[in-house]
């Protein structure tokens, strides 16, 4: 959520901001707003003083023996005047509050502005595969050497859901386990958070209202904001872990990691050539998450990202790290960055992990803050970055990593979890 006080003191500049975004505001009626909130808190100040005044002087007519009648009726009236004047605040915030709640955070000034058309490829890493044989793409690979069952799994729960089996289940754990592995000797605490969260934790990331659509709600009440919603990322929980707390600062910057599967209808929205498991309704993903101070947090930005290249890096993946425009960036955050594999058969890059900045937009909309070197109350910065999600890491290593005669290297890095498998092979 924007800061009200920057809207109010610059609000040409942060209009130029939003529109890298392709966003056009108006903030004319939330400005009108915030003027008049704040004279009538003036006013219900300059009206407690008058009643503290008046609370001096019944004591003191009354130690003096004198009636205090007038006074007393005055007090009262006062004190229904800042009660009313109380209601009226709180609504008045209330509609600032709904006014600021859409809006998308300040893309930060190396962000530059439009959409995905001005996204700039800013590394690589390898090169991509040639081969001098006929290859076969990841659904061929995994259907042929049973590594996962479509079928059942359209069976078992409908379209763009699957089934791993076999090396491919142990396949997938290895994956996992080696994420795991390499955030916990990088210091990352591991969290492993519920499923099923609350409204307030999806607004408190921003995605909510907007997106509330985009996410599974459970069926337990008519309204929305009573009921639950399967996550869709493991960043909604970790920043919620610290909702409405004052962080103690020798605690920062904090680093958390979480594994947990991801649920998204966004799913419905695939294209032809998004076949087998590069879209889907629920994948499994391990997730970083950072809490830190302001100027930590361009630092921090640059960890994650390292973290999800190393990642890649070890797999000997041939990928790619993507800066967004601000159109790309989700509306949450202020820059992000994309890692990119590249799979053959769709001639093109997939985003394997998104490592975004929040700057304090997070912390605003879930209240949490710490103090500064000072002892004032100050909002943090939340980063967050996915490290990684296997469901296009996996068919990425099938595709690169396949032989003239079907069968499919796995990774190095990934043998000591697979139980004394090297080599994908047709049973």
């Amino acid at each position: 959520m924007l800061d009200i006080n920057l809207i109010r003191n610059k609000p040409e500049w942060v209009k130029q901001q939003l529109a890298k975004r392709g966003c056009q505001v108006d903030f004319n009626a939330v400005i009108a707003l915030d003027n008049t909130r704040r004279n009538l808190i003036q006013n219900n100040e300059a009206r407690r003083q008058k009643r503290n005044e008046n609370s001096a002087i019944i004591a003191k007519l009354k130690k003096e023996g004198k009636d205090a009648t007038k006074q007393i009726a005055e007090m009262k009236a006062i004190g229904d005047k800042i009660a009313h004047g109380d209601q009226e605040l709180a609504t008045l915030e209330q509609k600032i509050f709904d006014a600021l709640a859409p809006l998308p955070n300040i893309p930060l000034p190396e962000v530059v502005a439009g959409g995905k058309e001005n996204n700039r490829v800013i590394a690589t890493f390898g090169k991509k595969p040639e081969f001098n044989f006929k290859w076969q793409d990841h659904v061929t690979l995994a259907t042929n050497l049973g590594l996962i069952d479509y079928e059942r799994g359209a069976k078992l729960s409908g379209a763009k859901t699957w089934v791993y089996t076999g090396a491919g289940a142990l396949l997938e754990w290895a994956l996992l386990n080696y994420f795991i592995d390499f955030h916990i000797a990088n210091g990352y605490k591991f969290i492993l958070p519920p499923h099923l969260l609350n409204y307030q934790s999806g607004f408190a990331a921003g995605q909510f209202p907007k997106f509330i659509n985009d996410v599974f709600v459970t069926d337990f009440d008519k309204d929305p904001k009573k009921s639950k919603f399967m996550l869709p990322t493991a960043e909604t929980a970790l920043l919620n872990l610290h909702r409405d707390e004052i962080i103690d600062p020798k605690q920062l910057p904090i680093r958390y990691f979480s594994y947990t599967p991801c649920y998204r209808k966004e799913a419905g929205s695939y294209r032809t050539d998004e076949r087998g498991m590069i879209r889907g309704y629920q994948f499994n993903k391990v997730e970083m998450f950072a809490y830190c101070f302001a100027d930590q947090s361009a630092q921090m930005f640059e960890e994650l990202v390292r973290n999800g290249q190393k990642l890649l890096e070890g797999l000997g993946l041939h990928f790619q790290t993507t800066a967004l425009a601000a159109g790309d960036c989700s509306a949450s955050m202020a820059k992000t960055y994309d890692l990119e594999v590249y799979i053959p058969s769709m001639k093109g890059y997939k985003e394997v992990s998104s490592v975004s900045n929040a700057t304090d937009y997070q912390a605003r909309r879930a209240n949490i803050r710490t103090k500064d070197a000072d002892g004032k109350t100050v909002l943090l910065h939340t980063l967050n970055g996915s490290g990684l999600a296997t469901s296009r890491v996996l068919p990425a290593i099938l595709e690169q990593y396949q032989n003239p005669d079907g069968s499919v290297n796995i990774p190095v890095a990934l043998h000591k979890y697979m139980h004394g498998i090297t080599v994908l092979k047709k049973k």
